[in-house]
């Protein structure tokens, strides 16, 4: 297989760390914004969209701060996607950074433009 490509996104977030971080790390608050209905068993979150499923093993975390997931299917070490929630110290603006891999430059402008979408899905549940 080719060497992925790593990519992050960042974006601005209005809102508590402790809200946004349920939002990525719980089934309830990634179903109202990632997937349709989200269930986890035994670290391996299941997400259920229209006509699909796909799990991903939760590889780490840290509450508040950031959860990292591995697709089950992609069988590649170096590939997982992240969710980090950084603050900025002097001004206390929260961003979401967004880590995820491609396998070439289409691939990461979709997956930039679902990414995109998807925040923007995020933003209108928190009110941000």
């Amino acid at each position: 297989m080719p060497e992925l490509i790593k990519h992050s996104l960042e974006f601005p977030i209005n809102s508590s760390v402790s809200i946004l971080y349920k939002r990525l790390s719980t089934p309830s608050g990634l179903s109202e914004w990632f997937a349709n209905d989200v269930i986890v068993k035994d670290k391996i979150f299941t997400f259920f969209w229209e006509n699909s499923k796909q799990e991903a093993k939760l590889l780490k975390s840290r509450t508040d701060h950031f959860i990292r997931f591995k697709w089950e299917d992609n069988n590649t070490k170096d590939d997982y996607f992240e969710f980090l929630i950084q603050v900025d110290e002097m001004t206390s603006d929260v961003s979401l950074i967004i880590t995820d891999f491609a396998e070439d430059k289409q691939d990461q402008e979709e997956q930039t433009s679902l990414w995109r979408k998807q925040i923007s899905l995020l933003k209108i549940t928190i009110g941000s």
